[in-house]
Parts: C-alpha cells; structure tokens; sequence
C-alpha cells in the first residue's frame, strides 16, 4: 500500500462464512478521498465494508486499511485497526439509556482514554464539529434523526479517524436533512483530511454532491461516472 492510501484490496476474495459474496476485489481508497459505493441490493457492498473495519475476516488475497494487514487481524489486534476508523451507521446505533455526552464518553473509555479532562475536551471538540456543542445532555430519543446522526458521527470523529466508512447514512433522513449531513461529511472530508468511504443507494445524493464512484458486482469493483449509473 502507498502512504497516500488508506484503503488497499489487490485480488480479495470476500466470504460470509464459507460463502463467497464477492470476488477479486481490486479498490483503493487514498487519504482525504471520498468514495460512494453503489450496487444491488445483496450485492456485497455491507459485505465489502465489515471487511474493512475487521468484522469480516480477508481469507483470500491481500488488504491493508489504516496500514493494517487484513489478513493478519485477530480478535486482539481488531480494536487497534478500529481505532484508526469511523462507522457511520443508517440506524444511528446509539445507546438509548444515556444522553449524547455519555454515549461519547463511553466509546473513549472503551478506546482505552483514561484522563477525564481530555475526554471532555475531546467530547466538546467533536460535538462542535457536528454543530451539537450545548445538545450533550440530551437523551437519543429526545432529539431528531438528524441530530441523532450527527451524534453517530460526532462518534466516529473521537479518536481522529484517517477513514470513516458510512453505511447507508442518509438512509433513514428526510431530503434536507440529508442534505444538512452531506455538507457535514465533506466539510470534515475537506477540512481535517479524512477519507469517506460511503455506500448509498441514492443517486441523487451523488449528482447533488458529486465524488469518485464504484459499483459493487459478484466479479468486484467497477469504477463508473454518474452518468453511467
């Protein structure tokens, strides 16, 4: 893997259990890069991204992510590479008995902080980012979808991810919401250096805020423009 890529799959074979979903799989994802992944539904493409953050195992050929060798990953060594990541999810995934600034908190201490003063400033830092900055007391279900997705990725920026991998995010958010956290994500994309790896299926989304595309097929992957979507 050259040092400007975060993401490197050569000749990946992808298996849930010992079904093979998706086959020579060649994708490389370069810092500060944002990628929408589309494709059928049942097509691979959430196979493709556990594969990437270490909850699907590379059997066959070769990957490195975040400068991790997927092929060498253990249960031990998982929570290091998922340190270096952000998974945004399109159901949010919060914790529903605690406000914002516990959730958060809850991933730091789990991520190995130890010091509380830095996991406040780290908290405040990440809920600014997200424009959530006085919302940390607030319970999940008091707050809107929108605002419950910026707290999912509030969450993912804790620990200064060099990737974030977004899963369907927009998918449960009505049309200027969405476009409320687009913006959001290619600030953060723009602003801090971060790659976006982000499957979707909505087209609109891409012409709206255009960026490189891959389509997910049984073969691999094939590079597309929006015009040939």
């Amino acid at each position: 893997m050259s040092d400007s890529n975060i993401v490197s799959l050569h000749n990946a074979n992808i298996f849930q259990g010992k079904t093979l979903i998706l086959q020579n799989v060649n994708f490389e994802v370069g810092k500060g890069e944002f990628v929408y992944m589309i494709g059928k539904t049942g097509s691979g493409k959430s196979s493709l991204l556990k594969t990437l953050y270490g909850d699907l195992y590379l059997k066959e050929g070769t990957g490195k992510v975040a400068g991790f060798d997927l092929k060498t990953l253990t249960w031990k060594t998982v929570p290091l590479l998922r340190r270096n990541l952000g998974v945004v999810f399109q159901d949010f995934r919060l914790l529903t008995d605690r406000n914002v600034y516990e959730n958060l908190e809850f991933v730091l201490t789990a991520t190995g902080w130890k010091d509380k003063v830095l996991m406040k400033e780290k908290i405040e830092n990440v809920l600014q980012k997200v424009g959530l900055r006085d919302k940390g007391f607030k319970m999940p279900y008091e707050m809107s979808g929108g605002e419950q997705q910026r707290v999912d990725i509030a969450r993912a920026l804790l620990n200064n991810p060099k990737l974030i991998i977004a899963d369907e995010p927009t998918g449960n958010l009505d049309p200027d919401t969405t476009d409320e956290i687009m913006h959001l994500l290619f600030n953060i994309c723009r602003d801090y250096h971060t790659a976006f790896v982000m499957a979707t299926h909505d087209y609109g989304i891409i012409q709206k805020f255009p960026a490189r595309v891959v389509r997910i097929e049984q073969s691999g992957i094939k590079e597309i423009t929006p015009a040939g979507m």
